[in-house]
């Protein structure tokens, strides 16, 4: 019998997740592992190793600590629940001229979910996790804080969480740095795992093409885009592209063509297969919409506007900006320009650093 009760840990067989399973069965409470198949990569026609969370290897290596600390670990098939959102998402939006961010999806609707209902057939009383993140709590709702270790700090990806799943998690590596992280390992005989190299690569896309994913997932993809025109801000032709899905904002390398001088892409015209192309200069906004919101440290933005720190991306400083509630959108009005702004992306608004909210960018512009 456990000094506490029961925590249901996710584990994808990395040092983060691990380390986090060890505390807690360190504090008295009996873990329960669990690694969630999310996809199989063999089945996308790609031509690198599955490697990963969903690697064979990696599912081993979290049943081997569980092992060695004397803990249930199960595996949970979820390709069919994952590939119907999160990679649909992904494939639609930039289909529709959008960037996304599948991780955010993945994290916030399809594994909390999953962690959620596993707990409660497994009568855990909350789930874990290997985040960089710190969960406070504020007149009753619960809020994530920036991780001590600015570096790792996963709070930008963990916007979408609602209430119900912040009120039943908890992140044990949110007061430690990442080398703390290694050395914990290290020290408790996970020497082996506290060497292990990190994937930063998306799980469905471990060979960094998401362009060769996209054209086995469309039929026919090649043939429907190809020979767009790139244009400058005005309008005049600057030559063919090879497929408007295949670009985003901001993108400045591998667009094919030579101008004299350095171009990006400012906007993305899906509905006439149009890639235009401008100076940095271009590509300055000050104010976005966005939309499926989620708030987090309060209930809602007050009509009367809310300061923050609104990031438009994960390795963004922030910019100051104040917020205005539109219908179920939130419009933002930053208070110096910003380059960059893609739709799809994450926007999060943070007060010091706690996380506001955060929602999806839907579109940006000069006011």
């Amino acid at each position: 019998m456990s000094k506490h009760g029961k925590a249901l840990v996710a584990m994808s067989g990395g040092i983060d997740s691990t380390v986090a399973a060890v505390l807690l069965h360190e504090e008295g409470w009996e873990v329960v592992g669990i690694t969630m198949k999310t996809w199989d990569y063999a089945t996308a026609g790609g031509s690198k190793k599955e490697t990963g969370c969903c690697s064979l290897d990696s599912i081993n290596d979290a049943r081997q600590v569980a092992v060695k600390l004397g803990f249930h670990h199960f595996i949970v098939d979820i390709r069919e629940e994952f590939g119907d959102y999160v990679i649909d998402n992904f494939v639609d939006e930039y289909m529709a001229g959008r960037t996304p961010n599948p991780c955010v999806l993945c994290n916030t609707h399809i594994k909390w979910n999953s962690l959620l209902k596993r707990a409660d057939m497994l009568d855990c009383e909350f789930i874990a996790t290997g985040h960089y993140g710190v969960i406070n709590e504020l007149d009753g709702r619960k809020y994530i804080t920036r991780a001590k270790d600015l570096q790792k700090d996963q709070s930008y990806v963990l916007w979408g969480l609602s209430q119900e799943c912040l009120h039943r998690t908890s992140m044990p590596l949110g007061g430690f740095t990442k080398p703390e992280v290694r050395q914990m390992a290290a020290e408790r005989g996970f020497d082996e795992l506290s060497k292990k190299a990190e994937s930063y690569e998306i799980c469905f896309v471990p060979d960094n093409d998401y362009r060769g994913f996209l054209r086995r997932r469309v039929d026919g993809l090649d043939d429907m885009v190809r020979g767009g025109n790139f244009v400058d801000t005005d309008g005049k032709v600057l030559g063919k592209h090879e497929g408007y899905p295949f670009y985003t904002i901001g993108q400045r390398k591998g667009l094919g063509i030579a101008l004299g001088e350095p171009m990006f892409v400012t906007e993305i015209r899906p509905d006439t297969n149009t890639v235009v192309l401008g100076k940095e200069e271009d590509l300055i906004r000050n104010g976005m919409m966005v939309g499926k919101v989620t708030m987090m440290k309060y209930a809602n933005v007050p009509e009367s506007g809310l300061e923050t720190i609104t990031k438009v991306r994960y390795r963004d400083a922030g910019t100051v900006a104040t917020l205005y509630p539109v219908g179920n959108d939130i419009s933002v009005e930053f208070h110096a320009n910003v380059k960059g702004i893609a739709p799809g992306q994450s926007a999060v608004f943070y007060e010091g650093d706690d996380v506001v909210g955060g929602g999806i960018i839907q579109g940006s512009g000069v006011f």
